[in-house]
């Protein structure tokens, strides 16, 4: 039976569903030590041709690093890393076939545009004439033309990140590699440039890796993402199914908004689940196969967008809660209700703000119900 897709799907690019698929990257059993610092944990992972993957996770997690030893400048202590077949042990970053776009943009603040664009090439041998061409087709690339005689500091944030990339992808690397790029935008340029990087990404049909610790940046941009955390890998997914089905309650947390609530094992039945959580005294049914037995603890966890708040209560004994709102996040076009509902037990609803007139609006204090569907939210067994 084929798969069943969760949540939107960008494109029909799903080479890692294929297990006759040759990986285009490949870490095997790799780790990395600074002194007693273990920054890479035997790891082992794969990345296919034309995929744009994120590695994403907080600070000293280990992402950087992975990079660092793809691009060559760091060693692993143990395993091995491949690219398109080839063994990179022994390799110098220099001879490697990929390039590296760093936070900073690293431009050379004496140089112009057009000529920060060329280094790489003219460090290489290329030919002058060449060079002219390949700079002008990366700056029509990155829509910079009419800046190539403009020196960096002439140039918006935007516009340097664009020369950045536009020298990265100069040589032409069979891989780029994209260090948190986008970090010194403003929020607004940086989620137009995301859609712009995964549309260039598509255009030119190479494979993108990214390092970021911003999740919608993340789920914005790529195929696929790996959420790191301690030199390790916990869970690989696309975004979609990162954020519908975490496989535990760090993923959960770490991706989004999540209300979790400690439950009860009460019954099986197939593909629907039953559920006691005893700080809020609710009962609650999911339409999903746990494995975990009668009694055992496991935790359920919705989102808050999935969650409906209203001042009638809900039909049915189940997958429903009452309580006082305690507090209101007004962000424009959401507002986010915290519902106390027990000693110290709060959960999360956000509501879409359709109209500007509401005749009864929510305030503090008031008593609500809050309630949700059997297939909202998710049961996580760690």
């Amino acid at each position: 039976m084929a798969k069943k897709p969760i949540g939107p799907i960008r494109r029909d690019f799903a080479p890692w569903d294929d297990p006759q698929a040759r990986p285009y990257i490949e870490f095997r059993n790799v780790t990395k030590k600074f002194g007693d610092f273990t920054a890479v944990d035997n790891l082992s992972l794969k990345i296919h041709e034309r995929e744009f993957f994120a590695l994403l996770g907080g600070s000293g997690c280990g992402k950087t690093t992975m990079m660092r030893m793809l691009a060559g400048f760091e060693t692993p202590n143990a395993g091995e890393i491949f690219l398109d077949g080839q063994n990179l042990a022994g390799v110098p970053p220099h001879r490697r076939p990929v390039n590296m776009m760093f936070q900073s943009y690293a431009l050379f603040p004496h140089m112009s545009v057009e000529a920060n664009v060329a280094f790489g090439l003219k460090q290489e041998g290329m030919p002058r004439a060449e060079i002219a061409g390949r700079v002008e087709e990366m700056l029509s690339l990155v829509k910079l033309q009419d800046f190539a005689k403009r020196k960096p500091h002439q140039l918006s944030g935007g516009q340097r990140q664009r020369v950045a990339l536009a020298r990265s992808l100069a040589k032409k690397p069979k891989v780029l590699l994209l260090d948190e790029p986008l970090g010194a935008l403003d929020r607004k340029l940086r989620e137009e440039t995301q859609f712009e990087l995964t549309d260039l990404q598509q255009d030119l049909g190479m494979t993108f890796v990214i390092v970021t610790h911003d999740q919608e940046e993340a789920m914005t941009m790529a195929d696929r993402i790996a959420v790191m955390d301690k030199g390790r890998i916990v869970q690989i997914a696309t975004p979609s199914e990162i954020y519908e089905v975490p496989n535990s309650r760090f993923v959960a947390d770490f991706i989004g908004d999540i209300n979790l609530m400690e439950c009860k094992v009460v019954a099986r039945n197939g593909e629907m689940t039953k559920l006691h959580a005893p700080l809020f005294d609710c009962a609650i049914e999911v339409a999903q196969s746990v494995e975990a037995g009668i009694g055992e603890t496991v935790w359920f966890a919705i989102r808050p967008e999935k969650v409906r708040i209203s001042f009638d209560e809900p039909e049915g004994p189940a997958n429903r809660l009452t309580g006082e709102v305690w507090d209101i996040g007004y962000l424009g076009d959401v507002s986010i209700y915290h519902t106390h509902i027990a000693e110290e037990e709060t959960v999360r609803a956000t509501v879409a703000n359709r109209s500007r007139v509401v005749e009864r609006p929510m305030s503090w204090e008031d008593k609500v119900w809050l309630s949700w569907d059997r297939d909202a939210g998710v049961v996580l067994t760690r």
